[in-house]
């Protein structure tokens, strides 16, 4: 089968990255295009993922958010044209539905969030298959159009894409760490998401209180770089997943690192202030992710050396879910 992956973001290369090495296992011929964007086509580079680089982000207002979608999706639809695709596939991109669906190639979406509305409009209602965690209620996902075509699977997402994951040390090398002392890692918010358009006033106390501690911050864009002085500030990609294994904490104010983390127990605060998904929610309920509301929970300390619990999850499950796009 010839199947076209599409990454927009840098997560989204993680999550793919083991699906399209068991397609190619499995016989099947895949093309990937990528998005220039917070650092997807580095970590392309750095898996070893091929790919074709195809548009860059437009910023973070919906107008540009609007022209981004159909200047990107017009170059993909030139891109693909005559390739022959029988199926078409990305985690949260807009971009590649929409080609697809003028090159009528049946495509299959996924997302583990469910209230980024203006992208769910259009990817459920294109789309044949939506592929999502169980913890959805499929109700929240009805008013965008994915009735009958909801694919759903247990557990999180990062369970699947690191299943075969084991924390390398060398990245602790490369940032110069001091392996004696707590390390947090911290990751800021996400400012060009259409659900997270507002200040987020909690995450800079929370920099207030790490000042002076051996915290490595990730940030999502140059202009956030350019306000994290006296952190640890990688100046390129880096074994990201290493880093959160071997952390005594994580805070994040987006959704994959926190996720990361709890896959690969290492404990783990939430500073997100926009409408909690199914996923995170059902995380709180467990434990598993704490929210923090006041800098003072922050205890600098070494987390136990036994960690927390890992699960581990076949991504091939995936696959099949996201291939049943062709037969839908």
């Amino acid at each position: 089968m010839r199947v076209w992956v599409d990454l927009t973001n840098s997560p989204h290369v993680l999550v793919m990255r083991p699906l399209i090495e068991v397609m190619r296992a499995d016989g099947h011929d895949v093309e990937v295009t990528a998005r220039d964007f917070a650092q997807t086509l580095e970590l392309c580079e750095r898996f070893g993922i091929e790919h074709t680089a195809v548009g860059h982000h437009r910023g973070g207002r919906l107008a540009s958010k609007g022209l981004g979608l159909a200047s990107r999706s017009a170059a993909l639809v030139r891109w693909a044209r005559g390739r022959r695709f029988d199926v078409a596939m990305g985690h949260g991109s807009n971009d590649v539905t929409v080609a697809s669906w003028l090159l009528r190639i049946p495509s299959a979406t996924a997302f583990d969030y469910e209230w980024a509305t203006a992208q769910h409009q259009v990817n459920c209602r294109l789309a044949r298959a939506v592929v999502v965690p169980d913890a959805i209620p499929p109700e929240r996902l009805e008013r965008y159009g994915a009735a009958g075509k909801i694919h759903a699977y247990p557990g999180l997402k990062e369970e699947y894409y690191l299943a075969d994951f084991e924390p390398d040390r060398r990245v602790l090398d490369e940032l110069g760490l001091d392996q004696a002392r707590p390390l947090v890692v911290v990751r800021t918010p996400p400012e060009v998401s259409l659900y997270h358009r507002f200040e987020n006033p909690l995450f800079a106390r929370v920099l207030d209180r790490l000042r002076g501690s051996q915290t490595v911050v990730l940030p999502r864009t140059q202009a956030q770089r350019a306000e994290l002085e006296g952190f640890i500030v990688p100046e390129h990609a880096i074994d990201a997943q290493s880093l959160v294994a071997y952390a005594d904490l994580v805070i994040s104010a987006g959704g994959t690192m926190n996720r990361e983390a709890v896959a690969l127990g290492t404990p783990v605060f939430t500073t997100f202030e926009g409408k909690l998904g199914a996923v995170d929610e059902a995380l709180l309920r467990e434990g598993r992710l704490r929210k923090l509301e006041d800098p003072g929970q922050i205890e600098l300390g070494r987390r136990s050396a036994n960690g927390g619990l890992r699960i581990r999850r076949d991504p091939r499950e995936l696959v099949t879910m996201l291939l049943a796009a062709r037969e839908q």
